[in-house]
């Protein structure tokens, strides 16, 4: 039978920093579009993982109804975003953000 044992609410915290901080640095280090695009995705779960906790936490459904918002957000940022990044590799050849500027021929 399952014992009860609870997962304290700080242990989610910690997750969830650490996976934002991951986001945080790899946004930063990385060249490769695709990479920062991923860590974009990676910092706003690592938000979504807060607001369910918090949610949860108090019993409240707003946390849910806005992780919610972020996910179908996240969605449409996903479909336009690696449109963009397609149509950046077809115009230029490369996928390094240090390489790509669009305002220059």
């Amino acid at each position: 039978m399952f014992s009860g044992s609870v997962v304290p609410v700080s242990w989610y915290l910690i997750l969830s920093a650490i996976l934002f901080s991951i986001g945080v640095a790899a946004f930063l280090i990385k060249r490769n579009i695709i990479t920062v695009f991923m860590s974009i995705e990676l910092m706003l779960n690592a938000v979504n993982l807060a607001f369910i906790v918090f949610a949860h936490r108090w019993h409240q459904v707003g946390g849910q109804i806005f992780v919610l918002f972020v996910m179908v957000v996240a969605a449409a940022e996903a479909a336009v975003g690696l449109a963009i990044i397609i149509a950046v590799f077809r115009a230029r050849n490369t996928l390094n953000v240090d390489q790509v500027d669009l305002m220059k021929l």
